[in-house]
């Protein structure tokens, strides 16, 4: 997209006007669509969410004169995709957090992390605690079946019970490492 091209009255309005002739559907529709990005950008870890949302619409906006004669279906989808290309650059653009490497442990701080892993497990709700003890269990084809049932049981999807369980490990790494700390000072 051009960097000196700006969002004009006229071009907003030829944006709602494609969502749908109606005016107050195309705001509901315009508002649920960047709603819509801005949770798709938020879920796939993006702290700019919200300006990557507007990016998106910006770029539907500059190529409207373009696609109104030839895009067919719900317009909503055309926006997604043109997020899935501004995830991309925004990827591209982040830098990547350098590993920390391991500090070689010997058998006292395996047994001080792993005694601050069950206090911090503990720590869980009943709910979450058996969420990511039965999330982690079982192996290979096993694991993969567990955490569809899981995911069934909980009445969620898999992508759902993912990201849960991603959370859960953070914040349990998050006080295993507090603990660990505390436990050294």
């Amino acid at each position: 997209m051009k960097k000196d091209w700006v969002l004009t009255q006229e071009s907003f309005t030829a944006l709602l006007t494609w969502l749908d002739p109606d005016p107050d559907k195309a705001g509901k529709k315009y508002e649920d669509i960047r709603r819509r990005l801005i949770k798709i950008f938020a879920c796939r870890g993006c702290c700019e969410s919200e300006d990557l949302a507007d990016e998106s619409i910006n770029r539907v906006i500059f190529r409207l004169k373009d696609i109104t004669d030839r895009f067919t279906g719900d317009p909503a989808l055309y926006f997604y995709g043109v997020a899935n290309k501004v995830h991309m650059e925004y990827l591209r653009r982040k830098p990547i957090p350098p590993v920390p490497t391991p500090i070689p442990s010997d058998d006292e701080d395996v047994e001080q992390e792993y005694d601050c892993l069950e206090k911090c497990i503990q720590q869980l709700t009943a709910e979450n605690r058996e969420l990511v003890i039965e999330y982690y269990r079982e192996e290979k084809r096993a694991k993969i079946e567990n955490r569809k049932e899981l995911a069934d049981k909980l009445g969620i999807a898999l992508n759902a019970l993912r990201i849960r369980a991603h959370r859960l490990r953070n914040a349990l790494q998050q006080c295993v490492q507090k603990c660990v700390q505390e436990a050294i000072a």
